[in-house]
């Protein structure tokens, strides 16, 4: 996939605690098993088929057992070592090791499974499609989700971010150039925050989309 002749990347968050799960469960979230694989496993499959460009995994809290997780997978990984201090400085970290020719950067949660290679592909061509578009952002009846593709034109502003803040600041600051993408796949709106989350995911999803 590209915009003229520059490819995107493709962000993978996978830094970050997990607290409220951890709180439940004593387990770290990323690595719950979802049909018998880790969840960020999931998120990492799904970027690397829907083959779009580099994908970069960001670390932080358990970063060898995330990189266990993945073992195998063609992928570059960056570790935070400010994970603690919030998504920002995850988000900027991945930001900053993309290519310098990617015309943007595809962002996925590493605790969103259940979001596949169709959708990811579906928020590209969105992308290519629209010249001068800064954010593309996925909707399921109305209700914005994730992930979201971000265009190189506004990495500057998410440098300013800090703490927990993610894109959606920005993205909420913008006057033109987002794009709103209907889907029809709910799982745009489901993250795993808790073991409760990850029940009713497995209870919907007996086969993930291509």
């Amino acid at each position: 996939m590209s915009k003229g002749a520059a490819s995107l990347g493709v962000i993978v968050l996978a830094a970050g605690f997990g607290s409220r799960f951890r709180e439940e469960t004593g387990a770290f979230k990323l690595l719950a098993p979802l049909q018998g694989k880790p969840l960020v496993r999931h998120v990492t499959e799904a970027a690397l088929d829907a083959a779009l460009g580099p994908v970069v995994v960001v670390t932080g809290h358990g970063a060898r057992q995330v990189r266990a997780a993945l073992a195998g997978l063609d992928v570059s990984f960056i570790d935070n070592a400010d994970y603690a201090s919030g998504m920002a400085s995850s988000l900027k970290a991945g930001l900053r090791a993309l290519q310098a020719d990617c015309a943007g950067a595809l962002i996925c949660l590493g605790d969103m499974p259940g979001v596949g290679a169709r959708v990811l592909r579906a928020l590209a061509q969105a992308f290519v499609a629209a010249p001068g578009t800064q954010v593309v952002v996925p909707t399921f009846n109305g209700e914005r989700g994730n992930p979201v593709l971000l265009a190189r034109g506004i990495f500057s502003r998410l440098e300013k971010l800090s703490g927990d803040q993610g894109a959606r600041k920005v993205i909420g600051a913008l006057t033109h150039g987002v794009v709103e993408l209907a889907v029809d796949d709910a799982h745009v709106l489901l993250d795993v925050d808790t073991p409760q989350a990850l029940n009713a995911l497995q209870a919907r999803q007996t086969k993930k989309p291509d």
